[in-house]
C-alpha cells in the first residue's frame, strides 16, 4: 500500500501566489573548483533532499560526457544570504556524481568507471591519463544562481523554484522541498519529535515522504501564529519553517515539550484511531484536536475520562465535521476548527 494513503491531505496542489523580483546570474565553474566547493561546502547538499539515484553506470556516462568534451545541463544554485552558501536546488544527481569520482568513492566503493563504450572503462579519477584529467578538471559546469530580493517572505521563489524543476518521475513533496531550503535546527527537531514512542503509536509505519514531519510542522505553525493563518497553507508552512529554521522562534525544549504533553493523551487512551473519522489520518482533525487540547493544557490539566468524553464530543458535533472535510485550507475552515475544538478541550 502506498504510504501516502495512510495520510488525508490537502495541500499538495496549493499554488503560491506571488510576484517576485529575482537576483539571478551565471558562472561558469571548472569542475575541480566545484569539487572543491563541495567538499568545503560551500555548495552543499542538505542531509535530506532527494536520495542519491543514479547508479553507477549513469554516473560514469556523466563522467565520460565530461571528459569526452560533450554538453551537459548546467545546474541552479541557491545563494542562502546568512552564510553565503548555495543549496543545490537542481543538478544534485551530476554534482554528487563529480564529487564521488573525485573522491574515488561510489556509494561505499571505488568509484570505477563502468558500462562505457569507449577507453575510459574502468578507470578511477587517479588512473585517467594525464590528458583525460586536465579535460576532466577543466570542463566547464555552469551554473544559474539565484536570490530572491522580493518579497522577503521565505525565500517562497527558491521553493517554486525547487518545485518546478523537481518534477520527474518521481517528484519531491512539499516538505521534502522544505527541508533542503530551510535546513537547520528546526528540521533536525522535527525529525527527532517523528522517532518519538508515542508519535509512532499514534501514526503507525514510517513515512518516508517526509509527511509527518509536515503535519508536526503544521500543528506548530498554527499553534504559534493561529490568530495570523492566512492561506495557501503551504506557504504559511514555509514562512513559519524560514522564521524557525534556526529555532530563533521557539526553542528545541519547548517545541519537544508542548508537543509530548499534546500527543501523550492520544497515543495512550486513542492509539491508533486517534485523529481518524473511520479512515487514514485527518491532517485537519489532527492540526484542531491539538491545538485544542494545547491549549488545555495550558490553563489545567484534563483527567483521562474527561479527554476521551470531549474528544467524542467533538467528532460528533456536525459543525465540526462541516470544517474539517474538503479544502479544509480555507480561512474560515482553519478558524472555525480551531476555535470549535478549543472550546469543547476548554475546562
Amino acid at each position: 500500500m502506498n504510504l501516502d494513503q495512510t495520510l488525508i491531505e490537502d495541500i499538495e496542489d496549493e499554488e503560491i501566489d506571488y510576484r517576485y523580483e529575482i537576483t539571478s546570474y551565471g558562472a561558469d565553474y571548472p569542475v575541480d573548483s566545484i569539487v572543491k566547493r563541495i567538499n568545503e561546502d560551500i555548495i552543499y547538499v542538505p542531509p535530506f533532499q532527494r536520495k542519491f539515484v543514479w547508479n553507477q553506470n549513469a554516473a560514469s556516462k556523466f563522467i565520460e560526457s565530461l571528459i569526452l568534451g560533450l554538453p551537459v545541463p548546467g545546474v541552479f544554485l541557491s545563494k542562502e544570504k546568512e552564510t553565503g552558501r548555495m543549496i543545490i536546488v537542481d543538478g544534485q544527481q551530476r554534482l554528487v556524481s563529480l564529487n564521488s569520482f573525485y573522491n574515488g568513492i561510489f556509494k561505499g566503493k571505488e568509484f570505477i568507471l563502468t558500462g562505457l563504450g569507449s577507453n575510459l572503462n574502468g578507470r578511477t579519477y587517479k588512473t585517467l591519463d594525464t590528458s583525460d584529467r586536465i579535460r576532466l578538471d577543466d570542463s566547464i559546469i555552469h551554473a544559474t544562481i539565484i536570490r530572491q530580493d522580493e518579497p522577503d517572505d521565505a525565500e517562497s521563489s527558491v521553493y517554486l523554484i525547487f518545485e518546478r524543476l523537481n518534477t520527474g518521475g518521481n517528484p519531491l513533496r512539499p516538505q521534502e522541498i522544505r527541508a533542503c531550503i530551510y535546513y537547520g535546527e528546526f528540521n533536525e527537531t522535527l525529525n527527532h519529535i517523528v522517532q518519538t514512542e508515542n508519535w509512532r503509536t499514534v501514526f503507525g509505519r514510517e513515512n518516508e515522504r517526509l509527511k509527518e514531519q509536515e503535519l508536526i510542522l503544521r500543528f506548530f505553525s498554527l499553534y504559534v501564529f493561529k490568530d495570523s493563518y492566512t492561506k495557501p497553507l503551504k506557504g504559511f508552512l514555509n514562512r513559519f519553517m524560514s522564521l524557525n529554521r534556526n529555532l530563533d522562534l521557539v526553542s528545541k525544549a519547548d517545541l519537544e515539550e508542548i508537543f509530548a504533553n499534546t500527543i501523550r493523551p492520544f497515543a495512550v487512551l486513542l492509539g491508533k484511531t486517534a485523529f481518524r473519522l473511520g479512515g487514514p489520518l485527518n491532517a485537519a482533525v489532527f492540526d484542531s484536536c491539538m491545538i485544542g487540547l494545547s491549549e488545555r493544557i495550558k490553563s489545567s490539566q484534563i483527567g483521562n475520562e474527561e479527554f476521551v468524553a470531549k474528544y467524542r464530543v467533538l467528532l460528533g458535533n456536525p459543525d465540526y465535521i462541516e470544517n474539517v472535510k474538503g479544502a479544509t485550507s480555507d480561512e474560515t475552515l482553519v478558524n472555525n476548527r480551531i476555535r470549535i475544538a478549543i472550546e469543547t478541550f476548554a475546562k
